[in-house]
């Protein structure tokens, strides 16, 4: 079993439960789900570019990659409805706290000049977004084999109903906010 889990169930969950007066176990908030996003302009031009994308997103998520397509036609970006213009993956279970745990304690820290994320990127429903500017942060992807230094949006899913549950939970995890 995962790490991250572990500590969940084990410390994060009775605090959690302690600090708020939940009256059930039930209300005890928990990570859903973990949605990494690379959003990709250029694929319209170059539709090879998705499958270094999608390659790239499954060697650091360990999950094969949905290609995502555009909802809308947009003029302005030459863009129009059904073109391929990014990949995502949904995490959930195992593997997404196996990927907690290598962002928080591995990935983000290789940061330069890392000092925490954000506390302030919450959603109002207890979600929380964090943009990572290259993928390069992660161990899994080697510098010679990549074609263009890409960033990728990775969104927390939780069960709280507010941003200070939310923000409780994922500090007792370990998210590294800033002080």
């Amino acid at each position: 079993m995962a790490r991250l889990k572990v500590k969940y169930t084990e410390e994060v969950a009775p605090a959690l439960f302690k600090k708020f007066g939940y009256k059930s176990t039930m209300q005890i908030p928990k990570i859903d789900k973990v949605v990494v996003n690379v959003g990709c302009g250029e694929a319209k031009e170059n539709p090879k570019v998705l499958d270094a994308v999608a390659k790239d997103l499954g060697e650091i998520t360990g999950q094969k990659a949905v290609i995502t397509i555009a909802k809308k036609s947009v003029a302005n970006f030459k863009l129009r409805e059904g073109m391929p213009v990014g990949a995502k993956v949904t995490l959930r279970g195992d593997k997404m706290w196996e990927f907690l745990d290598r962002l928080f304690n591995v990935a983000l820290p290789r940061v330069r000049d890392f000092r925490g994320i954000s506390a302030n990127a919450f959603d109002g429903r207890g979600n929380y977004a964090l943009g990572i500017k290259e993928q390069l942060i992660f161990p899994e992807i080697e510098y010679d084999k990549i074609d263009k230094i890409r960033g990728m949006d990775v969104v927390i899913c939780t069960t709280a109903q507010t941003d200070e549950e939310a923000r409780e939970l994922l500090t007792l995890v370990g998210a590294p906010f800033e002080r």
